[in-house]
C-alpha cells in the first residue's frame, strides 16, 4: 500500500494511493522520487471546491505568471471506477484538459486537485441527477453533430432550413434512444453516504481518475481551501509542496 507525504507550507497530508489505479499510483510515485513536485505550488484554489497542484511552472513563478498548464510530455490513460473510487472529501484526483479536445478523459501527467466540496442534502442529490441525465444527453447529441458535421455544413450551405430541422430532429431522436439504452445516471448508495455525510463534487464523479485518499491531514487541505485568492485563483501567499514516500 503506496502512500506519499504532502508537505506544504501549512502543515502535512498523508496521501494513500489505490492499489486499483496502478497506472496513477506509479506515476506518482515515480515524479515524487524524482522529486519533480518539490518546490511546486498549491497553484489553483477554490473555496468549497477543491486545490490543484503539481505544475512544474509553478516553481519559483512570478505571481503575474499563468500557470495550470505545465507537466511531463505525457498523458495517463484514464483509470476511472465510480463504484470503488469517488470524488468524495479528501480524494485525490488527476488533472486533465476537458472533453472537447480529451474525449478520452486521459489524465495530466503530473497535476492533481484533492477535494474539499460540500456535504449535501438528498434532495441536491436528485437534483445533480436530473442535471447529469440531461448533460448525458447533450453529450450524446454533441457527438452526433460531429458525425453528421458534412451533411449539417452541406444543408447548411445550401441554405436548407427544413432539412437542417429535419436532420436535428432525427439526431434527437437518436440522442433519446441512446440515453434511453444507457439508463438515466444515479449515484449509487456508497455515493449518497459519502455526499450527505463526509461531503465531496459529486458531479465530477465519472469524469477524472480518484487514485488516492487523504489519510491525514484534512485539515490543511481545508485551511488551504479557504486561502484567499487571486482572480486567476492562484493564492495570493503562495503555498509550496514537498512529496516525498513514505511507504511502497
Amino acid at each position: 500500500m503506496a502512500k506519499v507525504k504532502i508537505s506544504t507550507t501549512l502543515g502535512d497530508i498523508i496521501v494513500r494511493l489505490y492499489d486499483e489505479t496502478p497506472i496513477h499510483r506509479d506515476n506518482f510515485l515515480k515524479l515524487a522520487a524524482e522529486g519533480y513536485f518539490d518546490g511546486t505550488l498549491f497553484h489553483r484554489v477554490i473555496k468549497d471546491f477543491m486545490v490543484q497542484g503539481g505544475d512544474p511552472d509553478s516553481k519559483g513563478a512570478p505571481i503575474e505568471k499563468n500557470l495550470g498548464s505545465g507537466g511531463p510530455d505525457y498523458t495517463l490513460p484514464a483509470e476511472i471506477d465510480t463504484k470503488s473510487f469517488i470524488h468524495k472529501r479528501g480524494a485525490l484526483s488527476a488533472a486533465r484538459l476537458g472533453n472537447e479536445v480529451n474525449p478520452n478523459r486521459e489524465s495530466s501527467g503530473s497535476q492533481f486537485y484533492i477535494v474539499w466540496g460540500k456535504v449535501y442534502k438528498a434532495a441536491e442529490l436528485k437534483q445533480l441527477e436530473h442535471q447529469m441525465k440531461m448533460m448525458q444527453e447533450q453529450n450524446i447529441f454533441n457527438e452526433l453533430a460531429r458525425e453528421y458535421r458534412s451533411d449539417i455544413m452541406a444543408l447548411r450551405r445550401n441554405r436548407d432550413q427544413a432539412g437542417l430541422m429535419a436532420l436535428q430532429e432525427k439526431l434527437q431522436k437518436i440522442t433519446m434512444e441512446r440515453s434511453k439504452e444507457l439508463g438515466a445516471p444515479a449515484f449509487t448508495p456508497q455515493q449518497i453516504e459519502a455526499y450527505t455525510t463526509v461531503g465531496g463534487t459529486p458531479f465530477l464523479d465519472g469524469e477524472y481518475t480518484v487514485f488516492g485518499e487523504v489519510e491525514q491531514g484534512l485539515e490543511v487541505v481545508e485551511k488551504i481551501q479557504q486561502t484567499e485568492t487571486l482572480g486567476n485563483d492562484r493564492p495570493k501567499s503562495d503555498i509550496s509542496m514537498t512529496v516525498t514516500i513514505i511507504e511502497e
